[in-house]
């Protein structure tokens, strides 16, 4: 099985950026501890802070390459891009969205997705632990 993880705008700064919602630890770090949870699975990552560059890979990775599934944080993209949505329903394997930070708990604004109805489920509010959920619920796809 293959898996993409994508990571979208600002989410290079995990560990750094606001450590109270975020965590202390940078994705980094954390996707070795993934790795080994899922040695049967084939991780791999990609973040961007561009928007097209967000669309190319799935489209790369979820059209083309034949993935199994994609785990995406679409960041503040998750609020805004018809883009990524339309992009998500145009793939051949399932989405799911996944946020670190409890999104209803925080900033109105984040409360509404844009890619929500576009993914095949969405996972939010456990730290980090959000991706390792994502993993095994595109292996029961």
């Amino acid at each position: 099985m293959k898996i993409q993880i994508i990571n979208g705008p600002n989410l290079n700064l995990l560990g750094q950026r606001e450590p109270g919602i975020y965590g202390t630890e940078s994705f980094e770090n954390y996707l070795p501890e993934l790795r080994k949870q899922f040695p049967d699975v084939e991780l791999d990552y990609y973040q961007s802070n561009i928007e097209g560059e967000l669309i190319n890979k799935m489209q790369e990775v979820g059209f083309f390459e034949g993935f199994d599934g994609i785990v995406l944080n679409a960041g503040a993209y998750t609020h805004t891009s018809v883009a990524l949505h339309d992009c998500i329903r145009s793939l051949k394997c399932p989405v799911v969205e996944v946020h670190i930070s409890n999104v209803h708990q925080r900033e109105t604004f984040r409360h509404q997705s844009m890619i929500s109805a576009a993914c095949k489920g969405v996972i939010c509010g456990f730290g980090l632990d959000s991706y390792r959920l994502a993993i095994e619920a595109l292996k029961r796809c």
